[in-house]
């Protein structure tokens, strides 16, 4: 009882510094992501959006699934931690080099010379990143998401102050390249000093074996899962204009904005408590079922609040020249409503080890992923948001196909498990949609519609008797006491 005990007070506390974490971040994020899209054009964001497939595959080779494995591993050494550091660091030389080298193909493919230094620069995240990774992941072993909020929120924000200034003095597209080294930069130096850590340089052939042998199945899915995710940046920068993928890439930061918090709040602690709970299946899943409902009821009804507000938040934060976001962001608000769920799976099937079913998951969506671009690049920008939609629904099925078939609680179970919350999401969304008709105030609009959506939504977890409702509330108190 004791034991359980302790792990539900460290995950409790673990959720509310994560929670911490991932919202004084994304609150960050959004003020200077607001003012930066005020000072720099659709087509700065665009050229950055050309660049993320490769700066993406080559940031999946450096981690090569180690950071994963040294969490899921039980019995973890300093020859462990040191290892993945050599590995991580080695690796990270490579793909600069090639990165370096590539930059006037990646430039000549898009036909946009500027792109040859944007990647040579921007390319030195690899090797500042890969010395982050093993400090994070100590940190993350630990529940120590406290830490983890105070480095992420100090080195966005530095970052953040930084990249505006540049903006505002004119430097467009630079602004945005610096920011990144920057806030890989201060992120390093804090971890470092944070963590308490030093590495003992000593690189084991037999622990590199055991984690890579876990860690490869996961980068052999990661690549893969990366390649088709930023496909589609590269094929609107290609086929299209570098602003309208500066339209797409906004549209989707926004909506990852807030899903990508909710997931990661839930994700990043339950991968480490999962893991300690690997010998136990059915509390395991127990504690798992709980996690896809809190995950669902936090991020159901942001999503919804954001497609409705879209038009008015668009408009007035970002400024008329951001219009063609508007639409996009609505329907991929609609794309990311699952995700948190997707992604819970997935963590599922790591924490148990299974990493090889992580791939095979990965591998059964391609032909699907590869259709949809098929059928919707030659139409619109707007047509491709549409087929990943479609994508995202009928591929969570194939996420969650393993728990189901292992566990008993496949996709058509943890729906059912959520029904209250999709239930109580649309009788708030409706009454939040038609009362916006009533004000024309942009300004109005927000404020009314955030307020109406939290009331209703409120009064329908309420009425509806679902359970996690008094879940948040504790976790709103430990909040409070922390």
């Amino acid at each position: 009882m004791s034991n359980n005990t302790s792990l539900k007070s460290k995950t409790t506390s673990g959720l509310i510094w994560s929670f911490v974490d991932k919202f004084s971040v994304q609150v960050v994020q959004l003020f200077i992501g607001v003012v930066l899209a005020r000072l720099l054009i659709p087509e700065d964001y665009g050229l950055i959006g050309m660049l993320s497939i490769f700066i993406a595959i080559s940031t999946a080779f450096i981690s090569s699934g180690m950071g994963t494995a040294l969490i899921q591993r039980k019995n973890r050494t300093e020859a462990d931690y040191s290892t993945v550091l050599i590995f991580n660091f080695g690796i990270s030389i490579l793909f600069y080099t090639l990165l370096f080298f590539s930059a006037p193909f990646i430039s000549g493919f898009y036909n946009t010379p500027e792109l040859t230094l944007i990647t040579r620069v921007i390319g030195i995240n690899l090797l500042i990143d890969s010395l982050a990774l093993v400090q994070r992941m100590r940190l993350t072993i630990q529940l120590n998401f406290k830490t983890l909020a105070k480095i992420n929120v100090t080195s966005i924000l530095a970052s953040g102050i930084f990249a505006i200034y540049l903006a505002y003095l004119g430097y467009g597209v630079w602004a945005l390249v610096l920011r990144q080294v920057l806030n890989s930069v201060i992120n390093v130096f804090l971890l470092w000093i944070f963590s308490k850590w030093k590495p003992s340089f000593v690189f084991s052939k037999e622990s590199f074996k055991n984690l890579f042998g876990f860690g490869s199945k996961l980068l052999a899915a990661g690549l893969y899962a990366t390649a088709l995710q930023n496909i589609n940046n590269v094929l609107i920068g290609k086929v299209y204009s570098a602003s309208s993928l500066g339209f797409y890439t906004q549209a989707t930061q926004l909506a990852n904005m807030s899903a990508g918090t909710i997931s990661g709040v839930i994700q990043q602690v339950t991968f480490p408590v999962l893991s300690t709970l690997q010998d136990d299946k059915a509390r395991m899943v127990d504690t798992f079922r709980r996690l896809i409902k809190m995950s669902a009821f936090f991020n159901f009804p942001m999503m919804f609040l954001l497609a409705i507000i879209a038009d008015p938040f668009i408009q007035l934060l970002l400024g008329d020249k951001w219009l063609n976001t508007i639409p996009l962001l609505q329907l991929m608000c609609f794309a990311r409503l699952l995700y948190p769920l997707s992604a819970l799976n997935l963590t599922f099937l790591n924490s148990t080890g299974r990493s090889d079913l992580f791939l095979k998951v990965d591998l059964a969506k391609a032909p699907l992923i590869i259709l949809a671009l098929v059928i919707t690049i030659p139409i619109s920008v707007k047509a491709i948001v549409i087929g990943h939609v479609i994508v995202t629904t009928i591929t969570y099925f194939f996420n969650t196909y393993y728990l189901g078939k292992l566990h008993n609680y496949g996709g058509f179970k943890q729906l059912k498990d959520i029904s209250k919350i999709i239930l109580a999401t649309v009788l708030a969304s409706t009454i939040t949609y038609f009362s916006l008709d009533l004000f024309d105030n942009h300004i109005l609009k927000l404020a009314i519609g955030f307020t109406t959506m939290l009331i209703f939504y409120f009064i329908s977890t309420y009425l509806l008797k679902i359970k996690e409702l008094d879940e948040v509330k504790l976790l709103i108190n430990g909040l409070l006491k922390k």
